[in-house]
Parts: structure tokens; sequence; C-alpha cells
């Protein structure tokens, strides 16, 4: 456990430590986030696809992993790079380490760095690009980020969404009389379908790539857009899709699936500097003004000076003032940047799932 390993950033700025996890090298954008807790839940994030990333938290892996708090049918992450991790953890439901569980889905990760040097690196100069390596030089390593392609450039939903169609299976789930939620797959954390099962839904799964006619033919009483990975302005063949929902059913989107709607709608989004990542981010309802502290992944946001088409923002973010909420003055739909359902991170914000099933009961 004490080969030694390097993260090199594209800027020429490198970082020394020893590799745990997965031997090998892995490319990817570098980014931080700030939740205390829920590194599992970061690991198996599907938004965090191709992307290096780094916990500010100093001590990562304590309480282990286990079978329950996984987002995703795998590791998402490209490499995960910490202070120090824990090598004997101790909580009931841990199952293996945090270096066994990254070893067995080849990520390869990076321990005994400054994260919080790492950290305020990236707030100054922004995200970039990465290589965590056990087998290179500095030099070498960073002749090869030159030769990667952006991480902006690239559609990473064809990564993470459903293969196909499927019913989500749930104990609480309710009967066939239930209401019936399609979910639009594009990164889906289990946490949405777990909450909507919870309030007695019936959930269809669709993958990314289907298209309208098929949600619709699903006959849903509601429609919820997913969370998931990249830049929302490569995604046009969903903007499509979503063009025709929002005029047919009563429409909730989370994190990117806000950011389609927003797009959908005639907004435009822009990439944000270091991107909001972690547990601790305070939005601001503007119809109460009320504070509440969200769960965050996202470095993509709205440009609130385009918001058209009926929509109006309804929350906004309070340590920069961008766009965290939005909503149709006449349509049934709504959508927030941050994550409604946690995991990891605080479940004041899970209200807003009964807020939507109130709308889909209305609408019915």
């Amino acid at each position: 456990m004490d080969k030694k390993a390097i993260l090199a950033l594209e800027d020429g700025k490198v970082f020394e430590g020893y590799l745990y996890g997965s031997p090998g090298t892995a490319f990817g954008e570098v980014v931080f986030d700030t939740a205390m807790t829920g590194y599992e839940e970061m690991l198996t994030d599907p938004s965090f696809a191709g992307q290096i990333v780094v916990p500010t938290y100093p001590l990562i892996g304590n309480y282990g992993i286990n079978e329950q708090d996984s987002e995703s049918k795998k590791v998402q992450v490209s490499g995960f790079v910490v202070c120090e991790w824990c090598v004997v953890p101790s909580h009931k439901r841990s199952s293996k380490t945090l270096h066994e569980y990254l070893a067995k889905n080849n990520v390869p990760g990076l321990y005994g760095v400054d994260t919080r040097a790492l950290t305020r690196h990236l707030r100054s100069r922004g995200v970039m690009l990465g290589v965590l390596t056990s087998e290179m030089t500095p030099n070498q390593a960073l002749e090869e980020i030159m030769k990667q392609p952006r991480y902006g450039n690239m559609d990473f939903i064809n990564q993470v969404t459903a293969e196909k169609a499927y019913d989500w299976e749930d104990d609480d789930t309710a009967d066939s009389s239930a209401m019936r939620i399609v979910v639009l797959d594009m990164g889906m954390k289990y946490n949405i379908a777990r909450l909507l099962a919870k309030q007695g839904c019936k959930l269809h799964v669709a993958p990314a790539t289907a298209d309208a006619d098929y949600i619709l033919g699903m006959k849903p009483d509601g429609i919820v857009l997913s969370p998931g990975p990249g830049d929302p302005a490569l995604l046009d063949y969903i903007t499509e899709t979503v063009k025709t929902l929002v005029y047919k059913k009563p429409v909730m989107g989370i994190c990117l699936g806000h950011q389609l709607i927003g797009r959908a709608l005639g907004a435009t989004t822009y990439k944000l500097k270091f991107g909001h990542r972690g547990g601790n981010h305070p939005v601001k309802d503007l119809s109460t003004g009320r504070i509440y502290i969200t769960t965050q992944n996202h470095g993509y946001a709205i440009d609130a000076s385009t918001v058209t088409g009926g929509l109006e923002v309804s929350h906004i973010n309070n340590n920069d003032g961008t766009v965290e909420g939005l909503k149709h003055r006449d349509l049934p739909v709504f959508s927030i940047q941050y994550h409604s359902e946690g995991a990891p991170g605080p479940q004041d914000n899970e209200y807003l799932f009964k807020t939507f099933l109130t709308m889909v009961k209305d609408g019915k």
C-alpha cells in the first residue's frame, strides 16, 4: 500500500501521494466535494461520471462500505483522491474497506495528498482535466492530459443511463391503482426511486434515449427528469423530448433534468468555475424567504437572464446567487438544481417529492 502515485493537473500542478484501490491510470475532470460523510453515495453517483473526485473532509472510509448505500450499480467516478483512507473501518453494516471497494471496481485512488491545498487550487484556477497514475512520470502524465478530449465535449449519458426500460421494484410500492411515474434516466440515483416508491408510486424507468411517444405511451400520471453528468448543451436529443413532455404531463426536473427544462423552454446554460458539490449548500426559496440546506452535484447552471417560456426563478443559491429552481406560471412543471433525494446530505428537501405528487394528483 505504499506505491507512489501522482495527480497531475493540466495547468502543470502535480500532487504526490500513494496508490490505493486499483493500480493503473485514470483521466478525468478534477472536482472537489465538501460533504463530510457519504463517500459511498459519492462514488456511485452517476453525475460523477468522467470525473476524479476529491473529498475535502480529511478522513474517508471510516465506516466502510455496505450494500445498502449505493446510488447506482457500480462506482461511477474515474478516480478518488483523499488525504487519508481508513484501513480498519468500524460499522456494523460494513462489508469491505474503501480500498477493497475501489479495487473491485477497477478504480484507482490516491491518498496522502493535502486535499485542502488541492481544493484551494481548484477554487482559484477552476476545475480542470487531470490524470491519476501510478504508471507515469509527471512529465509523461502532463503530455497525456493534452491528448484527452475535453470534459465539456463529451456526452456521458450513454455510460450511465439504463440499458433498457424497467419497472422499479420496492417492498413499499403500492398496487396498480397507485400513481404511475416515469423517470427519464440520465443518471438516476436510486434514492429518487426509493423515495417515490415510499410515497406509493409505481415507477417505470426509461433510458435517456426514450422519445416522447414511448414515455407518453406508458400512460404516466407524472414524469421525473433525473440528474446526470456533463454539459446539457450536448443533449439536444433529450431536450427535444422534454419540449413535448412539459406540455403533456406534470413534470419535475432534478439537477440535469432542471437544466433541460430550462433549455427546452428557451433558457441557456453555462459552466461554473468550480461547480457546487457537497451536502451543505444554502438555497433560498423566493416565495417564502426560507433557507434550505441542500445536497448538490453540478458544474453547469441556468443563466437567469435567459429564463423565458413561462418559467420564473423560484430558488437561488445563497452563496453566489445562481439559479437553483424554476417553476412554470401556467403548466404543472417545476425543477430544482439541487438534490431533493439527498444521498448523501440533508433530508430537508424530500418534501419536494410530496409537492410534485400533489401536483400530479391535481392533474388527475
